[in-house]
């Protein structure tokens, strides 16, 4: 049996990603020019530095600080986030996750990836998605800290 090297789980986690972003509903949303991945790259930032910047954003995760402000406008728009202005620095604007759930966070969570991942597998066979939905689910419950699966 051959073991998955680095360049495979780099391209498994890239086809992962776009279809997580084909099974994330899109209706309502408008047009936007940031990417969901650029956006979910940045809600993950968030959860890590909670009371962070846009500029602390961009530091760490590399994008350009343009893509971090619009990705930080959609997601305000939606209510997933708050920002306020720094007190100890007027200047500057912190940015922390909604603690309230908003209607449209609940609305992606809750969207089944099964049409997705059918469309990717190349088959409607309900066992063989019901399956490959469970090993995403424990490999996401053993690497991802906090997942709510």
């Amino acid at each position: 049996m051959l073991k998955m090297n680095g360049v495979e789980l780099f391209l498994l986690g890239r086809t992962l990603m776009k279809i997580g972003e084909e099974a994330m509903p899109s209706e309502g949303i408008g047009e936007h020019s940031t990417s969901v991945r650029t956006v979910l790259i940045v809600v993950s930032d968030l959860r890590g530095h909670p009371g962070t910047t846009v500029g602390e954003i961009a530091a760490r995760t590399g994008l350009p600080q343009s893509a971090v402000s619009a990705s930080i406008s959609r997601l305000r728009a939606v209510d997933a986030v708050i920002t306020e202005t720094d007190p100890k620095d007027r200047r500057r604007t912190i940015i922390r996750e909604a603690p309230e759930i908003s209607e449209r966070v609940t609305q992606v969570r809750d969207t089944p990836i099964d049409a997705a991942l059918a469309a990717a597998l190349g088959t409607e066979d309900p066992a063989r998605v019901s399956e490959t939905v469970a090993a995403l689910e424990e490999l996401a419950s053993r690497l991802i800290p906090g997942s709510r699966i």
